[in-house]
């Protein structure tokens, strides 16, 4: 009897040890996969201690390593089995020159907000307001900064074409004036609080930019040299010929439709015109736009490489097999050549006035002060 006992207890005791040990491996088996869907969870806590924007800096030499653990979207939930594009930049089934390219182009960015954390933090809450220019899409966990003259209308058709849920699927079909009514794409601020924070957190955030004088000479070819853009003479030529031209005729401050480009520039730099009101959003910075100082953008494409640059988040979204960026060329485009030949006639004093009202916009996305500028 006394055997039959021992033996009794004896298998007890193993069965127990089997018991903790199947519990200690399925917790283990957990943490496995926990570690495997969120490898960087630990570093992301710590990234959420620190200010917006104050993120690690990464030289290139680290780019490998950064795209193989990506802070800014560790708790992304799969779209419908496949892949975000958060998850696809920064953790690429194969890494590529493009991929390094755009973490140098973040980098940039991150660097010059920190050097210039005096003037690029005055303000460290953002209102509805200054997220009106975020264009959200919601199939693709993907939102846009549009800034005009940086081939907006292009990729506000591409959005509606990725938004519309099938009602549109050749961008090119889109009229022009369509692609810029509000109520045709969903921005950022019609979110709640709660709802615009998951966004900027787990949705990946991207822009074009444009070299700046470029980008100004064009707003003003646009804008004051076409009669067509009546609403524009009325409202900004008339307050420009009046504020920057002695002796203007009477049809000229009735009409305002004759703005040279020195008044345009003279209008820019004067401090009445930056105390009453904001820039109109044609000419206003890119960081002012955007405020690429208090959003992380996981991408920057430029207009210089635009098509490149435009298919790659294409691919990034899943969708660059079956939709490609608008590729066709304006004859009257804005180069370089010309706006050389619009500077000519600015002075010196106005030339260095100028550029530091966007200067943040040269340095932040690495365009370097013109040739054909005379700073003093």
């Amino acid at each position: 009897m006394k055997p039959a006992v021992l033996e009794v207890m004896r298998m007890n005791r193993v069965c127990r040890m089997v018991l903790v040990t199947s519990v200690g491996s399925f917790i283990l088996v957990i943490f496995y996969f926990q570690s495997m869907l969120h490898p960087g969870m630990e570093l992301y806590r710590r990234q959420q201690m620190l200010a917006p924007r104050e993120v690690p800096r990464r030289s290139a030499a680290d780019s490998h390593k950064v795209m193989r653990r990506n802070p800014f979207g560790m708790d992304i939930c799969c779209r419908k089995g496949s892949r975000s594009p958060l998850q696809e930049l920064y953790n690429p089934t194969q890494l590529s020159n493009t991929a390094i390219l755009h973490q140098i182009r973040r980098d940039q960015v991150t660097d010059t907000c920190r050097a210039n954390s005096v003037s690029s933090r005055k303000r460290r809450v953002l209102t509805p307001n200054d997220l009106k220019h975020l264009v959200v899409d919601e199939d693709h966990e993907m939102i846009y900064c549009y800034v005009p003259k940086v081939a907006c209308t292009n990729w506000k058709r591409v959005m509606m074409v990725l938004t519309g849920r099938g009602k549109y699927s050749d961008p090119m079909e889109i009229p022009a004036n369509e692609a810029h009514v509000s109520s045709n794409l969903k921005t950022l601020n019609q979110y709640s609080i709660p709802e615009i924070n998951h966004r900027l957190k787990n949705y990946m955030k991207f822009l074009f930019v444009r070299e700046p004088f470029e980008r100004l000479v064009s707003a003003y070819r646009n804008k004051f040299t076409q009669k067509y853009n009546t609403s524009f003479h009325k409202r900004y030529g008339t307050k420009i010929v009046r504020r920057q031209r002695k002796n203007a005729t009477q049809e000229a401050l009735r009409k305002g439709d004759d703005v040279k480009f020195e008044e345009f520039v003279a209008y820019l730099i004067d401090p009445h015109t930056q105390r009453e009101e904001p820039f109109n959003e044609h000419w206003q910075t890119v960081y002012s736009l955007c405020h690429p100082c208090h959003i992380h953008y996981d991408l920057i494409g430029k207009y210089e490489t635009l098509e490149e640059d435009s298919n790659y988040v294409l691919q990034l979204a899943g969708v660059g097999n079956y939709l490609k960026f608008p590729t066709y060329a304006k004859s009257t485009r804005t180069t370089d050549e010309m706006t050389t030949e619009f500077f000519q006639n600015i002075s010196s004093l106005h030339q260095t006035q100028l550029y530091e009202v966007y200067k943040l916009d040269f340095l932040m996305f690495n365009y370097s002060v013109p040739s054909y500028l005379k700073l003093e």
